[in-house]
């Protein structure tokens, strides 16, 4: 049976008490006060949030101090356990965190919907993303919350509208074609043979850097002329060593102000926080520079452009000094991380169904001309077809935590059996309660998407695909997609991204043939890191965590 907060409570003062019994008697004294005074806070937090709050049903923890926090960190396993437990429990459900905290999960789109139109008013944060977003990637527009995400995100919709994203598709064609002649040579060298083996983690990676560097920056990286910069190494070793399921990291997640001591996580965040600001304000200061010299030209209309305009409006409705910083890491942070994982996929699932990778060069080579920004959006229905399943299949934002910053009252679409065997159409959730959405488990929910939900299967994007989607309510973000969140807080680079990999994967995939090097039947898993990336399990290729074989095609 789980463990009341209650009986938490006493056994973490139990610890306390175990762990100091040797000390002196002063410390002794000091440590028993500190401790009691920490577990009385904690206990009437636990009291107020059990008498308040409905009492939801939900699975029990498989650890009494770590609840299911190790389980449910891995994505390769929450995808499958997320809508079982929604069927047995009902669509709001609770799932055991560490030393007795748990976080209710949203399932239910109307709660859902509820949930976005209150994001960064009602649904904050959580304490601990409070504590850890700043140290990473400063306070820019993605750590900010109410009035002060509003401003922030007014100041930086400019950068990435439709017409800010149809003046760079020229960059992401360039970037395209800069990599089809590195692949060619790549095939070039391996004399006596017609293809190469690569490892498309790494080449999607330094495709996505170069894109974001000249597009958000004006920067060339040169990531794909072998140019390898601190910035891209910094971004690939974070992402790799990130282990969110490290007792550390999820006790933090109770007790927060843990983070902010000197632990190596801590240290590796920060070292990420200075190398990216140091580019970025290089680029900065160079910009005002040339703007102070009368450079006025088509480059004030760019990502830095624009946020330096926002600068010059003050900051009580533009963006202060430091904000602008804050944003232009943010910004390439989340071009360069969330694309490279989503174009990876992308050659994963066509390297594993080459019937799909034939219809997709087909309408491209049918084309012809490399498509403008319009293009990309109406004349190519395939491609949008395929970047939007593997954005379903494959969320890079696996989903999303906030924290009630009041009490609340979630409406629900159907009735929910609660704990004390009643049915009720909405739940009460009190102050500091923490609410999770996921994303990527919805996207592949049975109920929303049809029994093939987690089969990669491009026409169930077109009308003619009867049956694809299932009966429930489906999502209301990008093409009923939670890829990109909803709400307040939709991602901002939408347009950025989809144009980015549409063009790559268009120019690619007509020039190259692709297959998994370790055949179709490969397994792949989601790693532990920033974003959950894929790698093949016992790749043959050493150094690849993503072999993939490419060939020329010949008309």
């Amino acid at each position: 049976m789980a463990l009341s907060q209650t009986n938490y409570c006493g056994m973490v003062i139990w610890l306390a008490f175990k762990d100091i019994c040797l000390a002196r008697p002063l410390s002794v004294l000091t440590t028993c006060i500190f401790v009691l005074i920490l577990a009385t806070l904690y206990l009437l937090r636990a009291c107020r949030q059990t008498q308040r709050t409905t009492r939801i049903r939900g699975p029990q923890g498989t650890s009494l101090i770590f609840g299911l926090a190790k389980t449910v960190v891995d994505s390769n396993i929450t995808n499958e356990l997320y809508e079982p437990w929604a069927k047995e429990y009902g669509p709001v459900y609770k799932i055991p965190h560490a030393l007795g905290k748990y976080r209710l999960m949203l399932w239910d789109q109307k709660a859902i919907s509820h949930f976005y139109a209150r994001d960064t008013s009602l649904y904050h944060h959580t304490p601990f993303n409070k504590i850890i977003l700043p140290i990473a990637i400063g306070r820019g527009v993605m750590g900010a919350d109410g009035e002060s995400h509003r401003r922030q995100r007014k100041n930086i919709n400019p950068t990435f509208n439709a017409a800010a994203v149809r003046s760079l598709s020229s960059i992401f064609q360039d970037v395209a074609h800069k990599a089809v002649i590195a692949w060619d040579a790549e095939i070039e060298s391996n004399r006596g043979d017609d293809c190469a083996v690569i490892d498309v983690q790494q080449w999607m990676n330094h495709i996505s850097l170069d894109n974001a560097g000249i597009g958000i920056l004006s920067h060339d990286f040169g990531a794909l002329d072998g140019n390898g910069s601190d910035v891209e190494h910094v971004l690939n070793a974070f992402s790799a060593s990130v282990d969110p399921s490290n007792s550390l990291f999820i006790l933090g997640q109770t007790f927060p102000s843990i983070m902010k001591l000197p632990w190596p996580r801590t240290k590796f965040s920060q070292k990420l926080h200075l190398t990216v600001g140091q580019i970025c304000q290089e680029m900065l200061s160079r910009r005002r520079k040339e703007k102070e010299t009368g450079g006025t030209d088509e480059r004030d209309k760019s990502c830095l452009g624009l946020l330096l305009k926002a600068e010059e409006s003050g900051e009580t409705v533009g963006l202060t000094q430091r904000e602008v910083l804050d944003e232009a890491r943010i910004l390439l942070l989340g071009a360069f991380e969330t694309t490279a994982v989503s174009l990876t996929w992308a050659f994963i699932e066509l390297g594993r169904n080459p019937d799909i990778q034939t219809k997709l060069r087909d309408e491209c080579l049918e084309f012809g001309s490399t498509p403008s920004y319009d293009d990309l959006t109406n004349k190519l229905p395939y491609l949008n077809a395929v970047v939007n399943e593997v954005l379903r299949l494959h969320s890079p934002v696996v989903e999303v935590p906030r924290a009630v910053t009041e009490d609340d009252v979630i409406p629900l679409s159907e009735p929910l059996y609660t704990a004390d065997g009643k049915f009720t159409d909405n739940i009460y959730i009190a102050k500091g309660t923490e609410v999770v959405i996921p994303l990527a488990a919805l996207n592949r929910s049975v109920s929303m998407w049809g029994p093939d939900a987690k089969v990669f299967k491009p026409s169930r994007w077109f009308k003619e695909d009867e049956g694809t989607h299932g009966t429930g309510d489906m999502p209301h973000g990008y093409r009923h997609l939670m890829t990109f969140g909803n709400g307040a807080r939709m991602c901002p680079g939408r347009l950025f991204a989809l144009t980015q990999f549409k063009t790559v994967l268009f120019i690619l995939v007509r020039h190259f043939m692709f297959e998994m090097a370790d055949g179709a039947e490969v397994q792949i898993v989601k790693s532990l890191g920033l974003l959950p990336r894929p790698s093949v399990v016992g790749s043959t290729e050493a150094g690849c965590s993503v072999p993939l074989r490419v060939r020329r095609y010949e008309v």
